[in-house]
């Protein structure tokens, strides 16, 4: 009840859902989050049989839970053309890792959405605004839209996803050594100062790694030793 991840799906199903929209996030018994898988195959086979466009939101981790249990149970998905998926990252131990374009591949393999329909965000609890991903220019986002999932390479190169916060935001991407601003394409800690947070800290240091991209910067994941965090991890 005080994931800021599930009150920020929660806002987005009152505001933009359907009347059949369905959570299949649980807690288990040692209060950790899990996918009802079964729950969840159930709506995407009834998106199919209705072909309705579906638009999926979740973590990293669920997504390997969903195209685990698909692979595992010789299953795939064609979701009807239109159909996205919103994938936050964060694995946080709960699941495999996988390289992010390795994961879209997946998605695209087992539930019939191209990459160019896969929209990634980062954010954290600490934060009131998030960062949402696009294809770097001079890319088509359209392209692979009518690709087949059989004929899909999961070693294809991936294409790179470059980051941007609202105008109300800024990141800055900081050396670990000297915590000067690195340079464009230089490596850093990413720096976020948000003044949203009205009534919190106006600038958080996170422990992710960066590319300086323009004003947007490129995911790298978590440095190296950092503690495993975030709201995905908070149930209680």
């Amino acid at each position: 009840p005080h994931s800021s991840l599930v009150h920020m799906f929660d806002t987005v199903r009152r505001n933009f859902g359907s009347c059949d929209f369905q959570f299949t996030g649980l807690t288990n018994n040692g209060a950790a989050w899990e996918l009802d898988r079964a729950a969840a195959q159930v709506s995407l086979e009834r998106a199919v049989q209705r072909r309705q466009p579906l638009i999926l939101l979740g973590t990293a981790f669920s997504y390997v839970h969903l195209l685990d249990h698909l692979v595992a149970t010789g299953r795939r998905v064609e979701l009807p053309a239109g159909s996205r998926a919103l994938e936050t990252g964060g694995y946080k131990g709960r699941s495999r890792t996988m390289f992010r374009h390795e994961l879209h591949a997946l998605i695209t393999e087992r539930l019939g959405i191209p990459q160019s329909r896969i929209v990634c965000e980062y954010g954290m609890s600490e934060l009131s605004s998030q960062a949402y991903d696009a294809v770097a220019e001079g890319t088509d986002r359209s392209a692979g839209a009518n690709l087949q999932p059989s004929t899909f390479n999961l070693q294809s190169e991936p294409k790179r996803r470059i980051f941007r916060f609202p105008p109300w935001a800024r990141v800055q991407l900081v050396s670990p050594e000297t915590g000067q601003e690195v340079d464009e394409g230089g490596t850093g800690l990413i720096r976020v100062w948000d003044l949203a947070n009205a009534w919190s800290v106006m600038a958080i240091q996170t422990e992710d790694l960066g590319i300086q991209r323009g004003k947007g910067f490129e995911l790298l994941g978590r440095a190296a030793l950092a503690e495993p965090r975030g709201c995905s991890l908070m149930t209680v």
